[in-house]
């Protein structure tokens, strides 16, 4: 069992295991009910994909190098 210490504003750190076993991650919706003298989680919608890999995240206003680029024609003889 964890324990999390509640903040000022009413705020807690649910554990890292906890939250990778139920598939809570940032955006994911939860449900709180009051059941006799405790309170029930139940995770309602978490997001639909994670990405595997940052490719393609960042996008450049300058235009693509062509891939057949040899920068060795950029020298001057």
């Amino acid at each position: 069992m964890s324990t999390s210490t509640v903040t000022s504003k009413g705020q807690v750190t649910i554990p890292q295991a906890l939250r990778q076993r139920l598939g809570i991650r940032q955006g994911s919706t939860v449900k709180f009910s009051l059941v006799d003298d405790h309170v029930e989680m139940q995770v309602v919608q978490s997001p639909v994909s994670v990405p595997t890999s940052g490719f393609g995240l960042l996008k450049s206003k300058r235009t693509a190098v062509p891939a057949d680029f040899d920068p060795a024609t950029l020298m001057t003889p």
